[in-house]
């Protein structure tokens, strides 16, 4: 998978509110299982309106995948592509800047 500087970005702005960051931390203590949305709800303490538009926003951005098991939705972290996303921010990590000079004429 390949991160883009605007994929990134979304990423990045799903994860800058302070409950998508919560609910995105819950899922990844959960790990590979991951939780269904009602026990997501319960945790968080979010009404179900609230929290699908908050997972709709994490789903958007590539961070969180959805699955029907039965009648029920469960949410996992894509993992590989949170891997991505932190490789992307940190693979020139220690290469040096050169400094550009700024145009005199």
């Amino acid at each position: 998978m390949t991160q883009t500087l605007d994929s990134a970005a979304d990423a990045l702005a799903a994860l800058g509110h302070t409950v998508r960051l919560s609910i995105f931390r819950l899922l990844v203590r959960a790990g590979h299982d991951g939780l269904r949305v009602g026990d997501i709800a319960e945790h968080m303490a979010l009404a179900p309106s609230t929290l699908a538009h908050h997972l709709r926003a994490l789903v958007q951005a590539g961070l969180v995948r959805q699955t029907r098991r039965g009648r029920e939705v469960w949410c996992v972290v894509d993992f590989d592509a949170t891997q991505t996303l932190l490789g992307f921010l940190t693979d020139e990590c220690c290469t040096g800047v050169a400094l550009v000079a700024a145009d005199t004429a």
